[in-house]
C-alpha cells in the first residue's frame, strides 16, 4: 500500500512523505500522532503500529505540515497542542483494570483514545470518543474495518460527503454510502470524504475506500471504512464556512479559474451523428443570434471502443469542423473513455505491459458483471504509466484535431474495481481514488505539453483534490423528470459543500424524456418541440424550469438522450423564454466570472447553501431548494409542474430586493413568491453589488459593461476580474481587477482604479430602489 502510495508523490496526486509530527503519543498501546497543517487544521492518526501512526497522509492530499504557533503541553488530564485558531486534547487514558464479566464479552479490545477539539476562546468543537479495527478479508487481503466515532449535538447539522441524489441537504440522522456507485438508485453517487458542520469544524475522512458515515445519529457521528490498517483524519476548524474552505484548499489544492468559455453555454447531445450536424447546431445558434461558447462531441464518434480515433466516415475532417467553431468564437469538447475494448488496436499493449484494472491472476478485466454493457477493460490510471500513455495518446489521436479540452466520462469508474487489482493495491482498497488520479493524469500532461493553454475538464466523480484538475463536474446521467430536477439542488450543494465548487447537471436530464403524465395543464405549449416523446407534454416546461436553474449555477450546459437539445426544439413557446434566460447568463458573465477567481484565490464555492452565509438563522440549516450564487443572490429554483408561485425563506439579517422588481422585502421570513413560467425567484442581498454585462455572441467577443447594479441599504464592495479568458497568466496576476465600493451614507459608488474594461463608472451605475 504505501509502496503504490509513494510512487505516484511528485505528480501532484499524492502528498508529501511524511513529516515529523508534533508528537507521537503511547496510549497504552494505542499509538496516536498529531501533526498541524496550519493554524486551524490538524492531522490525527491512530494505529497500533508505529508506522502506520506516522506514514504520510494518502491520496489526494498536498498539503505540508506547519506546526509554527503550535504550542504542546502535558498534564495529568493529557497532551494538550494549542494554536489561535484550535486547541487539541488527547485525553490522558489510565492504565486498564482487568475486564468485569460483562466486559468480557462486550468492551473494545483496542486501546481507547479519547481526543477533544476546540475553537477560539475555548469553544468546544466535537470530541473523537472512540476507534475502531475490526479484522476480515476484503478481496483476498487480511485487513481491517478501521472507524471512528464522534460526539454529536442537537443542534449540528452535516453537509458534504460529495454527491448523494436522495433529495435532502442535511445530512443529519441519515446512514451515507459514501462511494462511487453509478447505479445508485436516485441517481449516481460520488465520494468526497469531507463532512462539513454548521458548528465550526469539517472533517476530512483520509481513506479511499468504500466509507460509511452515520451522522447525528444517537448521540454520534460514526465514520468506518472498509479496508484500512489505521485511522487518519483532519480535522479543519473556521470562524466561518469560508475559512472550512480555505483549509480544504491548503491541504487538497486549489480549484483553477476555468476558461471562459465555460461560463457560457456548453451545448451537447447523446450524440451528434455526424461532423455536419454538430457544425449545423453551432450555425444554428450563430443564424439566430443565441450566443455558444462551446460544443461537445459525445462518445461514438470512434470506429470502436478503444480506438481513441475519429470515425471519418461521419466526421471526414475533424480539423477543419474544429477550424470552422474557432472562426466563430467557439470551442471544442471531446469524449474520451477509459475503456478498451479486446479488438481495439490498443488492448493487446496495454495488457502485455499491465497497464489495465486485472484479476489476482493478472488477467484484465472485460467488461461490467451486470447491465448490457459488457464490452472493454479500465485502463488503471493508479499506474503512472498508464496515465502518460493515456495523456500521450489522446494528445496526439484527438487533441491534435484542433480539439479545445476533454471530457473524461466514466470517472467512478464504471467498471467496478471491487474484487479486482490495480497496479497499488486491491480495488477495494482504492474504491473511491480512480477520478482523481485520472483526471489528474490529464492535467498533468496538459500542463506539460499545452502550458499555455487554460485546461478544462469535464467529468462525472470526483475525489479529494480531484477540483486541482480543472475539472467541472456533474451528476452522470440523470432521470428527466421533475422528480430529478428537485433532486439536483441539494446534490449540487452538498458538491459544493464538499470543496467541488464546479458542479451542475444535465439541463432537461440524460435518459430520454418519457415521463408521466403531467398532473396539470403544461404552461409550456409543445407545439413544434421535437425533443421528447409527443405524449410527455409537459416536458418542454420542465426543460424551462431547468434552464432557469442552471443559468443560475456554476455551469449551463445542455446535454440529453433525445433527438433534438438545442433551445429551439422545445417548441415556439419555450424558444423565446429559453432566449431570454441564456441572454441573462451572458449578462451576469462578469459577475460570475469575478465569482470564480474569488474561489481561485480562497477554495470557496460560489454556489452556496443557505447555512454558509448565515450562521445565526437556525432556519436556513436544513434548507436545502434555495441557495445563494455568490453573495449577492438567492435563487429559489421551481421545480412543480404547473406551479406559476413558490415558497421563499429569506434570511434574518438583512433586507431583500426582488431582482424582477425592484421590491425590497424584509428578511427572516417566509413569503409566497410569483414564478410565473418565463421567470423563477431570485432575490438580491441589501448591500450587493452586481454587475451586468453587455451581449456577446460569446466569451470570445470583449464584453464591456452595460451597467452596475447596486443594492442599498448597508456598505458594499465587490472585485471586478477580468483576463485574457483562454492561458493561464491569471495564476502569475497579470489579470485585471477593481474593488467596487458602495458608500451607504453618501450614496456613492467609487472604483480603486480603471475598470478592466476601460470603462468610466458614469452612466453605468443603477441604484436600485432610488
Amino acid at each position: 500500500m504505501l509502496a503504490g502510495l509513494l510512487a505516484t508523490i511528485g505528480s501532484g496526486i499524492a502528498g508529501a512523505a511524511a513529516a515529523d509530527p508534533l508528537a507521537i503519543l503511547d496510549r497504552n498501546g494505542s499509538v496516536v500522532t498529531v501533526t498541524p497543517y496550519g493554524p486551524n487544521i490538524v492531522h490525527v492518526s491512530i494505529a497500533l503500529d508505529k508506522a502506520q501512526a506516522t506514514a504520510a497522509p494518502g491520496y489526494g492530499v498536498i498539503g505540508t505540515p506547519q506546526p509554527q504557533g503550535w504550542r504542546h503541553t502535558a498534564d495529568a488530564n493529557g497532551d494538550t497542542f494549542a494554536s489561535s485558531d484550535l486547541t487539541v486534547t488527547v485525553a490522558a487514558q489510565p492504565w486498564p483494570k482487568a475486564p468485569s464479566q460483562m466486559e468480557r464479552y462486550f468492551a473494545p479490545s483496542l486501546p481507547p483514545v479519547s481526543i477533544s477539539f476546540a475553537g477560539p476562546g475555548g469553544r468546544a468543537l466535537t470530541r473523537m470518543t472512540g476507534w475502531s479495527m475490526a479484522p476480515h478479508s476484503v478481496n483476498g487481503e487480511k485487513t481491517f474495518e478501521a472507524g471512528t466515532s464522534f460526539a454529536d449535538t442537537r443542534d449540528t447539522h452535516y453537509y458534504g460527503l460529495g454527491q448523494n441524489q436522495e433529495g435532502q441537504l442535511d445530512l443529519r440522522g441519515r446512514t451515507v454510502d459514501c462511494r462511487h456507485w453509478y447505479d445508485a438508485p436516485a441517481g449516481e453517487q460520488v465520494c468526497v470524504p469531507f463532512l462539513v458542520t454548521d458548528q465550526g469544524y469539517g472533517i476530512v475522512w483520509d481513506n479511499p475506500s468504500a466509507t460509511t458515515v452515520s451522522a447525528g445519529i444517537h448521540n454520534a457521528t460514526r465514520i468506518a471504512s472498509e479496508v484500512g490498517e489505521r485511522v487518519s483524519f483532519f480535522l479543519i476548524a473556521g470562524r466561518s464556512a469560508d475559512d472550512l474552505y480555505a483549509g480544504y484548499r491548503r491541504l487538497t489544492g486549489e480549484t483553477p479559474l476555468p476558461p471562459k468559455a465555460a461560463f457560457g453555454l456548453i451545448q451537447s447531445k447523446a450524440r451528434y451523428e455526424s461532423q455536419q450536424e454538430l457544425l449545423g447546431i453551432a450555425d444554428g445558434y450563430r443564424t439566430r443570434g443565441y450566443p455558444l461558447d462551446i460544443m461537445v462531441l459525445d462518445w461514438f464518434y470512434w470506429t470502436r471502443m478503444g480506438q481513441i480515433d475519429i470515425d471519418r466516415t461521419y466526421f471526414p475532417d475533424p480539423k477543419a469542423m474544429n477550424d470552422q467553431l474557432h472562426g466563430q468564437g467557439m470551442h471544442s469538447i471531446i469524449s474520451v473513455w477509459p475503456r478498451f475494448e479486446r479488438e481495439s488496436r490498443y488492448y493487446n499493449e496495454l495488457a502485455a505491459k499491465g497497464l489495465l484494472l486485472h484479476d489476482s491472476d493478472g488477467k484484465p478485466v472485460d467488461g461490467l458483471p451486470f447491465r448490457a454493457d459488457r464490452a472493454g477493460a479500465l485502463i488503471d490510471s493508479t499506474n503512472p504509466a498508464a496515465r502518460t500513455w493515456f495523456w500521450n495518446t489522446v494528445r496526439d489521436n484527438i487533441l491534435s484535431q484542433g480539439f479545445d479540452y476533454l471530457w473524461l466520462d466514466e470517472t467512478e469508474p464504471d467498471l467496478v474495481p471491487d474484487g479486482f487489482q490495480y497496479s497499488i493495491g486491491s480495488g477495494d482498497r482504492y474504491h473511491n481514488l480512480f477520478p482523481l488520479v485520472h483526471t489528474m493524469g490529464v492535467a498533468d500532461g496538459a500542463a506539460r505539453d499545452r502550458p499555455g493553454v487554460r485546461n478544462l475538464i469535464l467529468a462525472r466523480a470526483a475525489y479529494l483534490g480531484a477540483q486541482r484538475s480543472g475539472a467541472i463536474f456533474w451528476t452522470s446521467d440523470v432521470q428527466a423528470t421533475w422528480e430529478a430536477l428537485q433532486r439536483q439542488i441539494p446534490a449540487n450543494l452538498n458538491m459544493a459543500a464538499s470543496g467541488i465548487a464546479y458542479t451542475g447537471s444535465d439541463t432537461g436530464g440524460w435518459q430520454y424524456p418519457n415521463g408521466p403524465k403531467a398532473l396539470h395543464a403544461p404552461l409550456v405549449d409543445p407545439a413544434g418541440a421535437t425533443a421528447m416523446n409527443p405524449g410527455y407534454a409537459d416536458y418542454p416546461e420542465l426543460f424551462v424550469r431547468w434552464f432557469q436553474y442552471n443559468t443560475l449555477s456554476p455551469t449551463l450546459r445542455i446535454h440529453g438522450q433525445r433527438p433534438g437539445t438545442a433551445i429551439w426544439e422545445y417548441g415556439k413557446a419555450a424558444e423565446p423564454i429559453l432566449a431570454t434566460w441564456l441572454r441573462l447568463r451572458y449578462a451576469l458573465i462578469p459577475y460570475l466570472y469575478a465569482l470564480g477567481r474569488t474561489t481561485y484565490m480562497t477554495g470557496a464555492p460560489f454556489m452556496r447553501a443557505l447555512w454558509m452565509d448565515f450562521p445565526d438563522d437556525a432556519r436556513v440549516r436544513t434548507i436545502g431548494d434555495e441557495y445563494m450564487l455568490g453573495s449577492a443572490m438567492l435563487v429559489a429554483p421551481v421545480t412543480e409542474q404547473g406551479a406559476i408561485r413558490r415558497s421563499v425563506y429569506l434570511p434574518a439579517g438583512s433586507d431583500w430586493y426582488d431582482w424582477w422588481t425592484g421590491e425590497k422585502q424584509a428578511g427572516g421570513r417566509t413569503i409566497d413568491a410569483a414564478a410565473p413560467i418565463d421567470r423563477i425567484p431570485v432575490f438580491v442581498k441589501a448591500g450587493s453589488i452586481v454587475p451586468l454585462g453587455a451581449q456577446v455572441p460569446n466569451t470570445a467577443t470583449a464584453q464591456r459593461l452595460e451597467k452596475i447594479r447596486v443594492y442599498p441599504g448597508r456598505d458594499a464592495s465587490f472585485t471586478l476580474y477580468d483576463d485574457d479568458g483562454v492561458t493561464n497568466d491569471y495564476k502569475t496576476g497579470k489579470g485585471r481587477s477593481t474593488v467596487l465600493r458602495w458608500d451607504e451614507a453618501s450614496g456613492r459608488l467609487t472604483a480603486s482604479g480603471k475598470l478592466p474594461t476601460g470603462q468610466s463608472l458614469d452612466g453605468l451605475v443603477e441604484v436600485v430602489g432610488r
